[in-house]
């Protein structure tokens, strides 16, 4: 019985092997047929076996471009971040090494440079091996990247990217592979068949093509590829699972083994190489890719604000799928207006102010170019994932919008109560009537009740600052921090000491109270939670600060000063081009000259300057007591919320207009208050705008203010300087010899700590 079984088992091996040899005679007679025979001439057969089938098959294959790696850099080339969804650098053929093309090859179709794209007498070959148990391919290196552009143009359709295996297609998708492959080789070159490939080929989930294959697992260069790296990696793509490396050492070395084998028995390596190579360990040296801007060189979250911008473009694509599609498979390059020589400065300082920060403090800065809206840094003392060199983790971005975040990150902070920082736009409103910085108001008046007769034609000023109608809604009596000021002082000297009466007796000035209003809207501002929505400046509490505004609406409005009333809208983007270097896209610089009109933002400008000189700006002290002095023409305003735990410095040059932020970014201003707080070691009881916001800023801008215009401010027209009936001032002396150029600062290593800043014994009312 055991005989004849075996008998029996002899003869069906057998016949199996004839079945399987007439049916590649079969198949390699439909290709002949195809190649030679017109379609009309050939009549019946089955489908998958007949010439009339085969001659139906498309002969021309679409390639679409591969996904390729999209790039963020900044201004002057150099890198942000990149985005994938298949880690791809494609490069030309002479960039490969010579020992991986001819590994390739040797192992995977040594016949490459002698078919037309089919190799009948390997698929015999392998239909005979495989019969003996021997499993084997049969598919060319013209084939495979067929059926890898097949691939990767399902993917590029978002359809399924799961790669069938061999065994797994039917007779009709090989004869398709096989078609295409044919009409491929007629096409193009061996070495672009090559070329192609060898970029397109999957190696790992970190690595597609050669280049990226290269530096993930080796961290070297496709053409400086050793013979036994060469190897390993020619050995991944017949089962990148099975031979991976980093999963699979013992298998991937034996494969790369084979591959040698190979490479001595095709005339590529000699006997010396081959044994050398063998005897080589393996030698990993794994880089896996990073990307998103969570693992941005430089600012990681004026990144995620630059894909944002790009999600919510139309011009990538109708819907935010189709954007986030294009952005991570087409290989675009975005070119952004961050300046590192500015950037680099500013995340050091950020980081030197707050320190180990455990409470959690937030610090920002963000820097405009006035008169052309270009955001030139953007820093916070944050990062968006652990271990990345603060304690303090959030993908909030301080200085920003609520909506300013990408899809994949919790969104803007939405803003913080900028406090007296908001005066400059009453200051706007009176000198906009044509009102006189140095004209007196009432600075002692306290009480503005509900029936006050706000001379309003927009809307009804909603609000009321009087004890005796707290009954009815009213809040109480306004207040000043320090009681010497409730007296008749000039505008200027109420904007510079940070008065808030006389805040609103500038306000009670006005002929029309909606010119705050409309002061506002041409300077830019809005509520920090986005989507455009305005500030309302008939409720009274905004004159002083108390909507939420992202520090980077707020550097622009400043900007508008700077660029004696041009406002311009913030752009991040220059140029958008994609992999063949065209340009497709970028932001336009959108600015309104005379938002404001000239005079009006030079007048501003010169009472800004004495809050440096002599106002609260004063304040802004070193390590040793010293107020700290940039040494070139300077504007800025400080402001503080009522709990102390938002604070500010907004302040400009000529050519930098930028907003200094600490404080409470996240949570409620009210439970975290910034009185008897130990910051950076430092034990304070009040903080206040001069205090940590004003030296971060004044550091921060003397690093960088020589690398922008630092030039003199316009002096404003006499009449909205001089009050009426006050003598003209005398002529002015002839003008110093202009001050040395503040040489450019490259990039600045990381800042010491933070200095100690001594408390003022005397300091005016900056912001309620």
């Amino acid at each position: 019985m055991r005989f004849m079984a075996h008998v029996l088992h002899v003869v069906a091996r057998a016949l199996g092997l004839i079945i399987s040899f007439l049916g590649v005679s079969a198949l390699c007679g439909v290709l002949a047929a195809g190649l030679m025979l017109p379609a009309a001439a050939v009549t019946g057969g089955a489908a998958y076996g007949s010439v009339q089938f085969f001659d139906s098959l498309p002969t021309q294959l679409k390639v679409d471009p591969p996904s390729l790696i999209t790039r963020i850099v900044a201004s002057d080339g150099s890198p942000i971040a990149s985005l994938f969804t298949e880690n791809r650098t494609p490069i030309p053929l002479d960039q490969v090494s010579p020992q991986l093309k001819n590994a390739i090859v040797a192992i995977e179709d040594y016949r490459f440079y002698e078919h037309g794209g089919v190799d009948t007498t390997g698929i015999l070959r392998a239909v005979l091996a495989n019969a003996r148990g021997d499993r084997q391919g049969a598919s060319t290196l013209t084939q495979q990247y067929v059926a890898n552009v097949l691939r990767e143009n399902e993917v590029a359709q978002g359809e399924d990217s799961s790669v069938a295996l061999d065994s797994q297609k039917t007779l009709g998708d090989k004869l398709r592979e096989m078609k295409l492959a044919i009409g491929l080789e007629q096409q193009f070159s061996k070495d672009q068949i090559l070329q192609g490939y060898l970029n397109l080929v999957f190696f790992n989930s970190n690595a597609y093509g050669i280049e990226a294959a290269s530096q993930y697992f080796f961290s070297v260069d496709a053409k400086d590829l050793t013979l036994p790296q060469a190897a390993l990696l020619a050995g991944i793509v017949n089962g990148p699972s099975l031979y991976d490396p980093t999963a699979h050492a013992d298998l991937s070395v034996l494969r790369r083994n084979l591959v040698l084998d190979a490479m001595l028995k095709h005339g590529y390596i000699n006997q010396k190489d081959h044994d050398a190579a063998v005897a080589t360990p393996l030698q990993l040296k794994v880089n896996p890719p990073k990307q998103g801007c969570a693992y941005a060189s430089q600012a990681q979250y004026f990144c995620d604000y630059v894909l944002h911008q790009l999600e919510n473009d139309p011009a990538y694509g109708k819907t935010v799928d189709e954007r986030v599609r294009k952005l991570q498979r087409e290989g675009l390059t975005i070119k952004t207006t961050l300046d590192p020589r500015l950037q680099g400065p500013a995340q050091a300082q950020v980081d030197a102010t707050a320190g180990a920060n455990p409470d959690k403090w937030g610090t920002s800065l963000v820097t405009v170019q006035p008169g052309t809206g270009r955001i030139l840094s953007m820093a916070q003392n944050t990062r968006l994932l652990p271990g990345q060199g603060s304690n303090f983790v959030t993908a909030y971005n301080f200085n920003v919008d609520r909506t300013d975040a990408s899809g994949n990150a919790l969104g803007g902070a939405g803003g913080m109560q900028p406090g007296s920082a908001m005066k400059p736009v009453t200051l706007t409103a009176w000198l906009n009537e044509g009102k006189p910085t140095d004209q007196k108001v009432d600075a002692s008046k306290r009480v503005y009740p509900l029936n006050y007769p706000w001379r309003d034609t927009c809307a009804r000023v909603v609000g009321a600052y009087d004890t005796a109608q707290k009954s009815l809604g009213a809040s109480d009596d306004l207040l000043n921090d320090e009681p010497q000021w409730y007296r008749p002082m000039t505008v200027r000297e109420g904007v510079y000491q940070s008065i808030n009466t006389a805040t609103f007796a500038s306000a009670a000035g006005l002929n029309d109270f909606c010119d705050i209003q409309r002061a506002a809207d041409a300077l830019g501002l809005h509520d920090g939670e986005g989507h455009g929505r305005k500030v309302d400046m008939s409720t009274l509490g905004n004159l002083l600060g108390g909507p939420n505004i992202a520090p980077l609406s707020l550097a622009s409005e400043y900007a508008t000063f700077a660029s004696n009333g041009t406002y311009c809208t913030p752009i991040a983007i220059t140029d958008v081009t994609d992999s063949q270097g065209k340009r497709i896209g970028g932001q336009a610089q959108q600015c309104q000259a005379n938002a404001i009109k000239p005079d009006v933002a030079k007048a501003v400008t010169s009472v800004l300057q004495d809050v440096l000189t002599k106002g609260s700006g004063y304040n802004i002290k070193d390590n040793n007591g010293q107020t700290i002095k940039l040494g070139v023409p300077d504007a800025a305003k400080t402001g503080t919320n009522e709990y102390n735990s938002e604070t500010w410095l907004i302040g400009y040059t000529k050519g930098l207009s930028t907003a200094s932020y600490f404080g409470e970014a996240l949570g409620n201003p009210e439970d975290h208050l910034g009185r008897n707080v130990l910051v950076n070691g430092k034990f304070w009881p009040v903080i206040d705008g001069a205090y940590i916001a004003g030296p971060q800023w004044a550091y921060y801008m003397q690093k960088v203010l020589g690398l922008y215009d630092h030039g003199p401010f316009d002096a404003p027209p006499p009449n909205l300087v001089n009050a009426p009936g006050t003598p003209a001032p005398a002529a002015p002396a002839p003008a110093a010899a202009p001050a040395p150029a503040v040489p450019a600062v490259p990039a600045v290593p990381a800042l010491p700590s933070f200095p100690v800043i001594p408390i003022p014994s005397k300091h005016p009312g900056d912001g309620q």
